[in-house]
């Protein structure tokens, strides 16, 4: 843990933990299916899809983890900050996929916040927490 004000670092902590949570709870909701962020991994097709939701899940856990844990000559806020970053450009390259795939992509990208749920608001609201965390702890 960073000796500067560690009570405001536990904020990116928790932005980075709704965003997990928030990959974990249904993120869509279409034609009476819900999906989490895990139903968009599949690795027999490797679409922009996979990548970005691979981004987002492994960047939210190891921004938490870089934010308990130090690596001896780099330092872990920019650890955390790049940690930050792959996560929302995993979102971004999540919707460019929805947006420019076919089929149930496609369908679902053109009503993104139509057919939005919980899970999608709650990696926004996560991000946005984690990047105010991460700024106000400076």
């Amino acid at each position: 843990m960073a000796k500067k004000n560690s009570l405001m670092e536990y904020i990116y902590v928790v932005g980075m933990a709704l965003v997990v949570v928030g990959f974990c709870c249904p993120m869509f909701s279409a034609l009476g299916v819900s999906s989490n962020g895990f139903k968009f991994i599949n690795f027999k097709n490797s679409s922009f899809v996979t990548i970005g939701a691979l981004l987002i899940f492994i960047g939210a856990v190891a921004g938490i983890g870089f934010n308990f844990i130090s690596i001896k000559g780099i330092d872990s806020d920019t650890l955390k900050f790049i940690a930050l970053i792959a996560s929302i450009v995993g979102g971004v390259i999540l919707v460019i996929g929805f947006t420019t795939g076919g089929g149930a992509y496609k369908l679902l990208g053109k009503g993104l916040l139509k057919n939005a749920a919980v899970g999608f608001y709650l990696v926004i609201v996560g991000w946005i927490v984690a990047l105010l965390g991460k700024f106000i702890s400076k």
